[in-house]
């Protein structure tokens, strides 16, 4: 087309790009695509503190049946270092695309059959053992989603606004946790307590095929990252990510695990703990407290952005590492204001300030601040390590450790808000000695 032409027939200055279209499409995907990933894997935990600690893991002892639902929660969290390196070391090797579609289905699949699973009381031992399986295939899938979906927004951004695309991954946890309580909280206002534990609960696993469906449909539209395309066509493929990643990357791994552990202490107190605290132990309104996380997952759905976009204003570090001290200083008003308040509309206030506003530095800039600690080659991997392999201390066992600290300081709640507290402050000085960047 020559220049007579295009001064006849100007482009539209509003018709969007070719690469601002496939930015937007993939975007999309990746959103929709993690909020159904997290949707399954928060319904698990939030249905244990209401249901599978009555019904899977039967036991005279409240805190030993919660306990012991959580230890399977748990579970999740440790295979999701082997999705995560598994599907990293392929990512890093035939693309980013091919891999999200695959996890996609582990996760559906999964959490689908969750809800046919019958209780103890009816198959016995075999019903928390199948329990323990589907969430060990909700772990793996669950581990090599996250660094796919990540890396499809980061590397299709445009340099200066990589924290604000890569943050769409994340509001996707957002969304999947406000959907997980929104619906669980509909279910516990709608049905008696007796048909939500025999049947309703089962209602919110079951509806995930539905979501999976739709993400699927959307993930197979999209194209592979511009940066991964450039890795292949220049024959730079490594042979082996993670050996990579281990040799010359130790001290970002090791970073970016310290920096990674108030992400998933305060979202898994917060989001998951409190509902056996508040629910169980407090005897709060259930239904209050599931729709009080519902608001603070909303309310996340927009400050993560703002967080995002003020990351590559100001600098990742700083955002990410004040945020983390900001959450360990919080936890002790927070939780103060749950249990002694009295009331579920105080403690709702306190969960939605703590997790809706105060954690968003912290989750909305984490993923681009790791994607930034290695280079396109073993990126998938690299990331996918620290995410998932810090996981298991960061977020698996959060709930357990706040139900033992619970009960060693005789159901106050002051031991759980100095280890809030160290974690804040290890996760703030460890992302300061961050240093080289990608």
């Amino acid at each position: 087309m020559d220049a007579a032409t295009l001064g006849r027939n100007p482009i539209p200055a509003t018709e969007p790009t070719t690469d601002e279209r496939s930015r937007k499409l993939v975007t999309l995907a990746s959103l929709i695509g993690t909020t159904v990933e997290w949707y399954d894997f928060f319904i698990y935990g939030t249905i244990t503190g209401l249901v599978f600690n009555k019904q899977f893991f039967p036991s005279d002892d409240i805190f030993v049946s919660t306990a012991l639902a959580y230890t399977v929660y748990a579970v999740g969290f440790v295979t999701r270092p082997v999705g995560g390196i598994l599907f990293g070391h392929f990512g890093d090797r035939i693309g980013r695309k091919p891999l999200l579609v695959l996890t996609l289905l582990i996760m559906g699949i999964s959490t689908f059959l969750i809800g046919l699973i019958p209780n103890y009381a009816t198959i016995g031992i075999a019903a928390p053992l199948l329990l323990l399986l589907l969430r060990l295939l909700q772990g793996i899938g669950l581990g090599g989603e996250w660094g796919g979906a990540v890396l499809m927004s980061f590397e299709y951004a445009p340099k200066h606004q990589r924290g604000y695309y890569a943050c769409f991954p994340q509001v996707g946890l957002a969304i999947g946790l406000c959907l997980a309580t929104g619906v669980v909280a509909l279910l516990t206002w709608l049905l008696p307590d007796a048909a939500f534990q025999s049947w309703g609960w089962r209602v919110a696993f079951l509806l995930s095929i539905v979501l999976v469906i739709v993400g699927i449909f959307i993930r197979l539209r999209i194209l592979e990252t511009p940066e991964f395309a450039k890795v292949r066509e220049a024959r730079k493929i490594v042979a082996v990510p993670v050996g990579e990643v281990v040799r010359d990357y130790k001290k970002n791994v090791l970073l970016g695990w310290g920096a990674r552990w108030i992400d998933g202490v305060v979202f898994n107190v917060y989001a998951v703990f409190t509902i056996a605290y508040l629910a169980g132990i407090l005897k709060y309104d259930k239904t209050s407290i599931l729709v009080s996380i519902s608001l603070a997952a909303f309310a996340l759905i927009f400050t993560i952005p703002v967080a995002s976009k003020w990351s590559d204003r100001i600098g990742r570090r700083k955002v990410y590492g004040w945020g983390a001290f900001a959450c360990g200083v919080a936890a002790f008003p927070m939780l103060w204001a749950m249990h002694y308040s009295g009331s579920a509309i105080v403690a709702g206030l306190a969960i939605v300030i703590a997790l809706g506003v105060i954690y968003a530095p912290v989750y909305g800039p984490e993923s681009a601040l790791f994607c930034e600690l290695f280079d396109t080659r073993v990126r998938y991997t690299g990331i996918s390590t620290v995410y998932q392999v810090s996981g298991i201390v960061s977020s698996s066992i959060t709930p357990l450790i706040a139900t033992t600290l619970l009960k060693a300081n005789g159901g106050e709640p002051w031991y759980i808000a100095f280890y809030i507290f160290f974690v804040g402050v290890v996760s703030a000085i460890s992302t300061y000695y961050m240093r080289r960047t990608f």
